[in-house]
């Protein structure tokens, strides 16, 4: 699973994620990529699963590119635990990904291949996704 060596601090507040992504949405490194067409979190094992069914299916033959990092932990508090007294402790890290963020990249497979590829790898994600190929952007 992906997290942060170090982080500057422990909890952080949530924040916004609306708009639409003005870095990281083209293709950069691979030749086929795979696109967020919402805002969303996306949690380390969400990531860390979308990369497995990605790889299982090209038999790791390309090369995989993982686009986003989770930096920001989540926080939660134990179950029967009543209102007040602080935050509760970071239980895992998430990415905040914007509409047209790219997630993986993937090359050196056919394009059929790589298209199911990250079909499969866009039904572990929250978000929904579209296949994108380096040409068209």
């Amino acid at each position: 699973m992906l997290l942060p060596k170090k982080t500057k601090y422990r909890k952080v507040r949530k924040g916004k994620n609306k708009g639409i992504a003005t870095r990281g949405q083209y293709v950069a490194f691979g030749d086929y990529g795979i696109q967020s067409i919402e805002n969303e979190c996306i949690t380390s094992r969400q990531i860390e699963a979308a990369r497995q069914a990605i790889t299982h299916h090209i038999d790791r033959a390309g090369k995989i590119w993982i686009r986003i990092f989770p930096h920001t932990p989540v926080t939660r508090k134990p179950q029967d635990v009543k209102m007040g007294s602080g935050k509760g402790n970071p239980e895992f890290f998430v990415a905040k990904v914007k509409a047209g963020t790219i997630l993986f990249e993937l090359k050196g497979v056919d394009e059929s291949v790589a298209r199911e590829a990250m079909r499969l790898a866009g039904n572990k994600l929250p978000v929904k996704t579209k296949f994108v190929i380096k040409e068209q952007i």
